[in-house]
């Protein structure tokens, strides 16, 4: 008997530990229906709206795609044998349409490679053609679209090196391209998992703080340092659109290749040595080079050391000029920035930031332009005399915007706009620009007026509109404002000459589409007809409903009823609350509400929508601010406000009688995750959750996560508290846990997953991990979103709907 009782108890031990082998599923044909459909293409135009160009991909990928060899270096996640990301989202089709021609009819690109995988879309300057690459099996192809003729020919071989962007660049006569080719001095790469270290990997600090976020794809011993310098080295080549190429610059680790408005000059960064284990690619050392457009060398205006050791906060930046950038309104003059307080934003300074302009020959002939307040946001151009520049601070959520005149410093810069950026009520909305003579963007101005485009949210609704502002008064006049109360009037764009507007217009059950709307008559012209693929929900029930926390904050999410179901019967459903938190700095914004009804309901693969077909409701988009008045920061009431915000959203819609308040799911992705796993350790709210690519354990990421910039042992008691893998013993609640096996994102690390799923199993709780290959922070491959939605689907049922 002994041996038998033994022999139970091994078994059980055994199947308790066991993994589950399972396939790829895929989920019940309701949901199906709804994910596997044929989308409408991405759409641009130029700048005179003479063409629309379509671009059509497929909505997902594949795992087999996702498993072709990939190294992930400095940040850099490369396919070595193409030369290009490895993750990039490929277009497969180009369609033309006229816009001037009463034909409105799609004209099919011709001579596309066959299996096409196009990226790196470049207008040409006068915006008649347009190159692109295309990945081949070896390697990345640079092509050429006429837009008159509708044909695309290639130029060059499958020798690009587009590894690290920046790989198209046209010559202002749009009869040459600059391109990033493979280096013809590339040295073979070394096979980390078979290559025999020649000693170990040693890192020092010389006393100096470098408290740097948890970066994810680092170099972390010398074969990577070698393989990442093979793959970034590149050489510069001109290549015409007859297909000739000539050497243009030798070899060198390239990234920012950016020409002048007039075309003269082209300013180059490159990355130096040493590198890092410790910060991604772009915080190596670097130098900026002024070259001409022949490629003669004209001045180094900038070299930056490695930059491991910032100042504490997110507002820190390094010392000295930074974000050199051409001032799109001059022929060939250089931006930069300094900061004013030492790059650290505990020093108290009347202002953070100073920019300049320096003019060829680039030799240090700086003249200060404007000085802002807070951090340098940016400036958008207009003229000699007017410019319009905005600064940011994180710490209070401040922005301010300038109107200047570039060319006399003398005058003082004014303060137009001073506000909260997460204030959506006030947001006086964008500036409207268009392209100047060098084929670049300022602002469209007419008589010294000025156009913003807003999205016009408010307390009574959603009502974009086009604002005039006169830069001499500084007062505002309302050209347009949008009525709709049953669609969404989104306005992308205005032409203040032909008083033109492109709007993207769209309902519930009507697909955006897009439209010329003249303001004069408001006549609607529609250009594209995109037909809705989600039928099955198109007649859903779906409202914004507003409801308040127990202390007054008002909040709001968007309620989808199940397909069919009767208001006035009210039955008892099941719930599923998706939401992802957000952290304020006054109740006031926080409370604000900026959904909208009338959006067409848009299912994607992390959407919880599809559940209406199943019978479930679904609360989605759920408003869980965080708020933190004054001194204080919104983490030191964390758990608190997020158990009140949970609170009150189902309290909200068991109130309108639609649900069963025992069988309520709780869900989200990366940051909602962790709200997931601690709403159900500190409440019984909820009879199950899902929790997709989070992060666990604080104490992982202890130099800052998300809006939290204090370190661990600043504010040890906040990572604690925040932790769910510390407070593991407190889940009695079922949790599906899942994860990208090689998820990039900073501080998501699977391990996350992986311990925190030990942790719970150890301690006896109802707890399933599914960690899905080769998927990255957010998935891609079609097998794993089908897989995905089956576990969720299989979840939901067993946990939450026949609970």
């Amino acid at each position: 008997m002994r041996f038998f009782s033994f022999l139970f108890i091994l078994l059980s031990f055994s199947a308790l530990n066991a993994q589950e082998g399972l396939s790829y599923q895929k989920p019940s044909q309701e949901i199906l229906d709804l994910v596997d459909v044929q989308r409408a293409p991405s759409v641009f135009m130029d700048e005179a709206k003479n063409y629309m160009i379509l671009v059509s991909r497929n909505a997902y990928g594949s795992i087999e795609e996702l498993s072709q060899e990939e190294l992930r270096l400095g940040g850099l996640r490369i396919d070595p044998k193409t030369n290009i990301g490895s993750r990039v989202n490929y277009f497969n089709n180009i369609e033309i349409k006229s816009l001037k021609s009463k034909n409105t009819q799609r004209i099919q690109v011709e001579a596309l490679p066959q299996n096409p995988r196009l990226t790196n879309f470049s207008w040409s300057p006068d915006q008649t053609k347009i190159a692109f690459t295309h990945t081949t099996e070896n390697g990345v192809e640079l092509w050429v679209l006429d837009l008159k003729t509708a044909k695309a020919i290639k130029l060059t071989d499958a020798n690009l090196n587009a590894n690290i962007g920046d790989a198209i660049n046209w010559f202002a006569d749009g009869k040459s391209i600059l391109v990033k080719m493979v280096s013809s001095e590339k040295e073979d790469l070394i096979n980390t998992k078979t290559a025999v270290p020649k000693g170990p990997t040693i890192s020092v600090n010389d006393g100096k703080k470098a408290q740097n976020r948890t970066y994810q794809d680092l170099l972390s011993n010398k074969s990577d340092e070698h393989n990442f310098e093979q793959l970034a080295r590149a050489e510069l080549y001109q290549v015409t659109l007859e297909g000739t190429s000539k050497k243009w610059l030798t070899d060198d680790i390239y990234t920012t290749v950016s020409f002048s408005p007039d075309g003269n000059y082209v300013m180059i960064e490159t990355v130096e040595k040493p590198f890092s284990y410790l910060v991604p690619y772009y915080r190596f050392p670097s130098k900026t080079t002024i070259y001409t457009k022949e490629g003669k060398k004209v001045e180094t205006v900038l070299e930056v050391p490695l930059i491991e050791d910032l100042p504490q906060g997110f507002m820190a930046v390094r010392t000295g000029k930074r974000n050199f950038s051409w001032r799109n309104d001059k022929a060939a003059t250089l931006i930069f920035t300094k900061a004013l307080d030492g790059g650290d934003p505990e020093n108290e300074v009347p202002f953070r930031d100073e920019t300049f302009e320096m003019d060829a020959p680039f030799n240090g002939n700086e003249r200060s332009l404007i000085k802002t307040i807070n951090r340098m946001g940016g400036i958008q151009w207009g003229d000699n005399s007017t410019a319009i520049a905005s600064d940011y601070w994180w710490n209070t959520r401040n922005t301010k915007t300038y109107l200047f005149n570039p060319s006399d410093n003398s005058q003082e810069a004014k303060v137009i706009r001073d506000r909260s950026y997460q204030d959506a009520y006030s947001d006086p909305g964008n500036f409207v620009t268009k392209r100047n003579q060098f084929g670049e963007s300022v602002l469209a101005l007419n008589n010294n007026k000025a156009y913003l485009l807003g999205a016009g949210h408010s307390a009574e609704g959603q009502f974009p509109f086009l604002d005039e502002l006169d830069f001499n008064t500084l007062k505002k006049k309302r050209i347009y404002q949008s009525e709709y109360t049953d669609k969404v009037e989104s306005l992308r764009d205005f032409d203040p000459e032909s008083k033109r507007m492109l709007v993207r217009i769209e309902s519930p059950t009507e697909y955006p589409n897009y439209f010329f709307r003249n303001i004069r008559g408001k006549k609607l012209t529609q250009i594209t007809f995109f037909e809705n693929p989600f039928k099955s929900i198109q007649n859903v029930h779906k409202e914004v409903i507003n409801y308040k926390r127990d202390d007054g904050l008002d909040l709001s999410g968007t309620l989808y009823l199940p397909v069919g179901y009767d208001k006035e019967k009210k039955e008892k459903v099941p719930l599923i609350i998706w939401a992802y938190p957000r952290e304020y700095k006054n109740s006031a914004s926080a409370g604000q509400n900026t959904q909208n009804p009338n959006k067409f309901t848009f299912p994607y693969y992390g959407s919880m929508i599809y559940w209406v077909t199943k019978g479930y409701a679904v609360l989605d988009n759920a408003a869980f601010p965080i708020v933190g008045e004054g001194d204080e920061e919104p983490n030191d009431t964390y758990v608190k406000q997020l158990v009140a915000n949970g609170k009150a959203a189902i309290d909200a819609v068991d109130e309108m009688g639609y649900i069963d308040r025992d069988r309520v799911a709780v869900g989200g992705h990366s940051y909602g995750a962790f709200m997931v796993a601690n709403l159900l350790t500190h409440c019984d709210l909820f009879a199950a959750g899902i929790a997709r690519s989070g992060a666990y354990n604080r104490t992982l990421t202890p130099f800052g996560f998300q809006s939290e910039e204090r370190n661990y042992w600043e504010a040890p008691e906040v990572y604690n508290t925040m932790s769910p893998f510390m407070n593991a013993d407190k889940m009695n609640q079922p949790l599906l846990l899942i994860h990208g096996e090689a998820d990039n994102n900073s501080g998501t690390y699977p391990m996350q997953s992986e311990r925190y799923f030990n942790a719970l199993k150890g301690l006896g709780a109802t707890v399933r991990l599914v960690v899905l290959p080769k998927e990255s922070h957010g998935y891609k491959a079609k097998e794993s979103i089908l897989h995905l939605l089956w576990e969720q689907d299989q979840w939901l049922e067993k946990y939450v709907k026949n609970k």
